[in-house]
């Protein structure tokens, strides 16, 4: 389990743990997004679009939370603390000889182009490997179409691994997805789990 963290702050952005308090503004920014994210995501009943789906899906997410098998960060722009503009979770995570997470990610159509989501994976990823959580692998899956997501992936030093068909229903079809990963970069390949 991680010791708790509420907020990493980036030179534009403020990534704010899970809370159930923001259910309204995490309804708010994935109802406007919902066109744009169809095509990456897979697809979400219509409750999730509410304030009301959005309390219950963030409560259940703090508990995943608490007992350490996932990590969410919820994006705000600096300026406008109060608009979730994105969101970047850490799921499965596994210790032990595993000791690896997978990576999910997605910004708000408005804001894309502006270098915002790499500036807050860069500040996940250091908190991945760092010593708070101490991931030894973090990975992540996107669509061979997802030319920019990909891209950002590679940036930022992902390594893709093969291509698992079918991975995902999405968009009304099971979708290939690329696999990537990255490796902690001071990890040595002899040393176990815990002995960091």
């Amino acid at each position: 389990m991680t010791s708790p963290l509420e907020v990493i702050e980036t030179p534009r952005l403020l990534l704010r743990a899970t809370d159930v308090a923001m259910a309204a503004s995490v309804a708010a920014y994935l109802l406007r997004n919902r066109a744009a994210h169809a095509p990456w995501n897979p697809p979400m009943d219509d409750r999730m679009f509410t304030a009301e789906g959005q309390a219950e899906r963030l409560d259940a997410a703090v508990r995943h939370e608490a007992d350490g098998s996932q990590i969410g960060w919820w994006m705000f722009l600096r300026h406008d603390s109060a608009a979730v503009m994105g969101h970047v979770r850490l799921s499965q995570v596994a210790r032990g000889p595993f000791c690896s997470a997978m990576l999910g990610y997605a910004i708000d159509a408005a804001h894309e182009g502006r270098g915002l989501m790499r500036e807050a994976l860069v500040a996940v990823l250091a908190d991945a490997f760092g010593a708070r959580v101490n991931l030894h692998r973090v990975q992540a899956n996107a669509r061979p179409e997802n030319v920019r997501s990909l891209g950002l992936l590679d940036r930022l030093g992902f390594e893709r691994e093969g291509l698992a068909r079918e991975y995902l229903f999405i968009d009304g079809a099971w979708r290939d997805h690329v696999m990537t990963a990255k490796r902690h970069p001071r990890w040595p390949a002899h040393q176990a789990p815990g002995q960091r």
